[in-house]
């Protein structure tokens, strides 16, 4: 299967506009051949926390229908980071959409970051459930930003759900930007799967994001790489047997000691 990240920056407050870029981007990714496409968090409203308490819109009213179209029309697979509005919470949520345009799987951030100048706390309710779906012979298991600093997430989705793919949204700090390349790699690795981050650039609200998006294999070899500060696609192959592979040549899954952990 050949997946596309994109790596872009987003107009604060605009859904058009960003939905514009989005169906770009798509498009680039369908001529080049891709089967999916994974775009970074929050990719409908930007990552302000205000304006998302303003304009997050509810599951069937916001960017998801208009991510539908665009998915059903280019015969493509999307995976988006959406807001998500449901009641009185607002959650930040991570969509996947197939070729028909529907939606196969929804992730709600399990884990919100209170780091300064960010505190999700102020805008989003914490989702409580993992979520995966099987594309092909591949298990993508969905993830959002915060959520790599806690390795149970992804250990979680590969012991319990068989995933052998993570799909990241994400909006993550240039200021922490060392703390990304090292996570994502270490995710990679340690669950022998393949690692497809799709970062931010841009600034919001004062915060510059780092992009440095990527497509790492099982074995932790980085087989795309993303700018620090620019617009641009990434593409690779990826493979159930590459997964295979690398987990028959290191059986690490089989030395596992859960009786102690």
């Amino acid at each position: 299967m050949k997946v596309a990240v994109a790596q872009i920056s987003c107009v604060i407050g605009d859904r058009p506009a960003n939905l514009s870029k989005i169906r770009q981007f798509s498009e680039r990714a369908k001529n080049s051949g891709a089967e999916l496409v994974v775009f970074p968090e929050m990719a409908d409203t930007g990552y302000s926390m205000p304006v998302i308490r303003k304009s997050a819109a509810v599951w069937k009213e916001g960017a998801v229908p208009e991510l539908q179209r665009i998915a059903r029309e280019l015969s493509l697979i999307l995976v988006c980071g959406v807001s998500d509005r449901d009641g009185d919470s607002i959650y930040n949520a991570q969509v996947i959409v197939d070729r028909t345009g529907e939606v196969i799987a929804k992730y709600r951030k399990t884990h919100l970051v209170t780091a300064a100048p960010l505190d999700e706390r102020t805008c989003f309710t914490a989702g409580n459930e993992f979520a995966t779906c099987k594309i092909g012979d591949l298990n993508f298991g969905l993830s959002i930003c915060y959520d790599l600093r806690f390795p149970e997430v992804c250990r979680t989705l590969t012991i319990k759900y068989q995933t052998n793919a993570f799909v990241v949204s994400s909006a993550w700090p240039i200021v922490r930007l060392e703390h990304l390349r090292v996570l994502v790699l270490a995710r990679a690795i340690e669950n022998q799967s393949y690692m497809i981050l799709a970062n931010r650039t841009g600034t919001d609200d004062g915060v510059t994001f780092c992009g440095n998006s990527a497509i790492i294999d099982p074995y932790g070899a980085i087989v795309a790489a993303g700018s620090a500060d620019r617009e641009e696609l990434l593409q690779a192959e990826i493979t159930d047997e590459v997964v295979e592979s690398v987990r028959g040549r290191m059986k690490a899954f089989d030395h596992r000691r859960p009786e102690l952990y």
